[in-house]
């Protein structure tokens, strides 16, 4: 295959996988804690030998989440949570604690505090938030102390990653730290309210535009080169 053919083909690879990002991040314009997430297109330069050019590919390996402050909406329910300024939310799964901003909480049949699909909300220590049955007012502070009828029963965990870069989104609102986690210093937990997405509708649906005008003009290029090629083929062959 032609050099021509490779740069224009991992071009083509890159703009298809940030076209995906735009649309993800469109689809979760409505999706409570979501964080957009972007493509870095990266230069990767071979040397092809002493006396010829080099080859410039580009690629778009690396995804970047947008830690954008959402829109706080007040919805004055006990257990909705959202976190001002930094910091997630600790959750238990069945792969493991996972950092989230969907704060839209309520406690389960034993009081533990879970997320919508069931995974347990967690403390600072990593063990799960139980809630008081059957008492009066549930108040919870700014640092996520959980209190019933003015006592302290728990703590709600807030923490960052020990390692920004290292995390990975898992699923629209959920992420993996690998490189562990720590308490986080700046957040502030506000009872009463969730977190909206930071998705930029407009933002995001002219990046769509323009890497669907981008996609088509590579597209047009390779055509053309194919042309060449099959051209050039013809002209030796006869």
């Amino acid at each position: 295959m032609d050099n021509a053919f490779y740069t224009a083909l991992t071009r083509q690879s890159g703009l298809m996988a940030e076209m995906q990002a735009v649309a993800n991040n469109i689809a979760n314009a409505n999706t409570t804690g979501f964080r957009a997430e972007g493509v870095t297109f990266a230069e990767h330069i071979k040397a092809l030998g002493p006396n010829d050019p080099s080859l410039s590919m580009a690629t778009a390996a690396v995804r970047q989440t947008s830690t954008v402050q959402g829109a706080l909406a007040q919805t004055g329910g006990t257990f909705d949570l959202a976190i001002e300024g930094e910091g997630f939310f600790l959750i238990q799964t069945p792969q493991g604690e996972r950092l989230t901003r969907a704060g839209a909480f309520t406690p389960n049949e034993n009081g533990d505090l879970v997320t919508m699909d069931g995974y347990p909300v967690l403390d600072a220590g990593g063990a799960p938030v139980f809630v008081p049955q059957g008492v009066g007012t549930i108040g919870i502070a700014p640092d996520g102390t959980i209190s019933a009828d003015g006592q302290p029963v728990g703590q709600i965990g807030i923490v960052m990653p020990s390692d920004p870069l290292s995390m990975t989104r898992e699923n629209g609102v959920r992420f993996a730290a690998p490189g562990g986690f720590e308490p986080a210093i700046d957040g502030r937990v506000l009872q009463g309210f969730l977190e909206d997405s930071n998705v930029n509708p407009i933002e995001q649906i002219t990046r769509m535009i323009e890497v669907q005008r981008a996609y088509e003009l590579g597209q047009s290029f390779m055509d053309k080169e194919d042309e060449r090629i099959r051209g050039v083929i013809r002209t030796l062959g006869r």
